[in-house]
């Protein structure tokens, strides 16, 4: 199996080179990059499954950076993964919002590290699944159907992207502004209460076989996929 490639942007050499050697004894592929220039160079040369970046570089902050990759074509599939020593709660909303998959604040346990990326790379793998199964639902990818016990969902195109999303992100709380960042698409321009909108029209079409139950609102926060919880 080819080892995953991971991007480390961080400018604090001795941060960077241990971050490196713990990723390198797991069996990443690990390439460093001490700033953004570098970093998109490297992005550009080498297609990482997955870029670590700080968020205070010295020529861009990494929340730029993270934004700006996300609104790229080229780089909306990559996984990101913000290493910072910022830990207030409005700190990791932005990084979230701005695009990143996980947040993780330092000092950090490489051990945690690496299950975090793990993790994170599991989720973009099943993205690329072409048949998502969990619970009674079935999803082709290719097809673009959906099945709940054997019997076809018919759901709207909207409706559609907004399962296979949350499907591929199981267990993950979104916000709906992330919901329209990832789903709806950063350029597009509608209030964040038509995600409950298109929520609603897909737990009515999930309710015959009761899958309703596994779009769940946490509230306060958004929702989640998970047939665990229910």
């Amino acid at each position: 199996m080819t080892a995953k490639k991971v991007l480390i942007v961080e400018d604090e050499q001795a941060i960077r080179e241990m971050t490196a050697f713990h990723l390198s004894r797991a069996g990443f592929d690990v390439l460093e990059a001490e700033d953004c220039r570098t970093a998109r160079g490297l992005l550009a040369d080498q297609r990482p499954d997955l870029a670590l970046i700080d968020w205070m570089l010295p020529d861009m902050s990494g929340l730029e950076l993270t934004r700006m990759l996300k609104r790229d074509k080229e780089y909306e599939d990559l996984s990101i993964i913000m290493l910072t020593a910022r830990a207030e709660e409005r700190d990791k909303v932005s990084g979230l919002d701005g695009g990143a998959d996980d947040y993780i604040t330092k000092p950090f346990s490489p051990r945690e590290l690496i299950a975090r990326i793990q993790a994170v790379l599991r989720r973009s793998n099943s993205a690329n699944e072409e048949l998502l199964i969990a619970g009674v639902l079935e999803l082709d990818v290719l097809g673009h159907r959906v099945s709940a016990s054997g019997v076809d969902v018919r759901l709207g195109p909207t409706e559609y992207r907004l399962l296979e999303f949350l499907m591929t992100h199981a267990e993950r709380v979104y916000s709906r502004a992330q919901l329209l960042d990832r789903v709806w698409g950063a350029n597009v321009y509608v209030e964040e209460r038509t995600v409950d909108v298109h929520v609603r029209r897909l737990r009515k079409a999930l309710s015959e076989a009761t899958a309703d139950k596994y779009i769940q609102t946490v509230r306060g926060t958004g929702y989640r996929f998970s047939t665990r919880h229910t």
